[in-house]
């Protein structure tokens, strides 16, 4: 049981420990998703960043690799970089995040490599129909961080789609994300939130619920 997507980056500071961590816990390696990034910093030195990256988490790949923020514009070097280490199989897939839907097209356009993912802050005060759909059209999957920030758990409409469902308002958020197809990172410290975070497969929210909390974006 537990978790099975891991998100780092170098900038967090913590690979070694996650290494650590999965040493300890038996866990096959084959069984773990594992994501880390390039900080935006570190363009130009893609592959020894990557392998200090390996070296850290104590593997020969990561599944999925990511630039934490563009460079400069869209950082085509640093995204060639990215699909020559992928080719070596150092990571079995490559993706972006906080990018823009001009800065994807740039990527694209310059090597034809699609990102696999781009990762961006993603709640229901933050929800973007048109990025949802201009990711999805090209191909690109959508990752959402920090889904409880920007929003507050205590709007009516959440407590009262909690109280309906027989749920917390952050597990209608966390479904929320997982209707609309954008795969969620929701973080916690405390054991029993992050047990009740997976606790989502349970039950769907009606397509009329989930309007109602995309609306809450007009808010803002």
């Amino acid at each position: 049981t537990g978790y099975r997507l891991l998100d780092t980056a170098t900038m967090y500071r913590n690979e070694a420990e996650i290494g650590a961590a999965l040493r300890e816990s038996g866990v096959p390696r084959e069984d773990i998703f594992l994501t880390t990034k390039l900080p935006p910093d570190r363009a130009g030195e893609e592959r020894e960043t990557l392998q200090r990256s390996l070296d850290a988490l104590d593997t020969d790949y990561v599944d999925l690799w990511l630039v934490h923020w563009p460079p400069n514009g869209a950082g085509v070097d640093s995204w060639r970089a990215f699909g020559e280490l992928a080719e070596q199989g150092l990571a079995r897939a490559i993706g972006v995040s906080n990018y823009s839907t001009a800065q994807l097209d740039e990527l694209i356009s310059a090597t034809g490599v699609t990102p696999a993912v781009n990762q961006v802050e993603w709640s229901p005060k933050l929800f973007d129909r048109t990025l949802l759909d201009e990711n999805r059209e090209r191909g690109v999957v959508l990752e959402g961080y920090s889904p409880f920030k920007a929003g507050r758990l205590d709007d009516p409409v959440l407590t009262g789609l909690a109280e309906r469902y027989g749920k917390t308002p952050a597990q209608v958020v966390v479904r929320w994300h997982v209707e609309h197809g954008v795969v969620v990172i929701p973080k916690s410290a405390r054991r029993e939130r992050i047990a009740a975070n997976f606790d989502v497969f349970d039950f769907t929210l009606d397509p009329a619920d989930v309007e109602a909390i995309d609306a809450l974006a007009d808010d803002r």
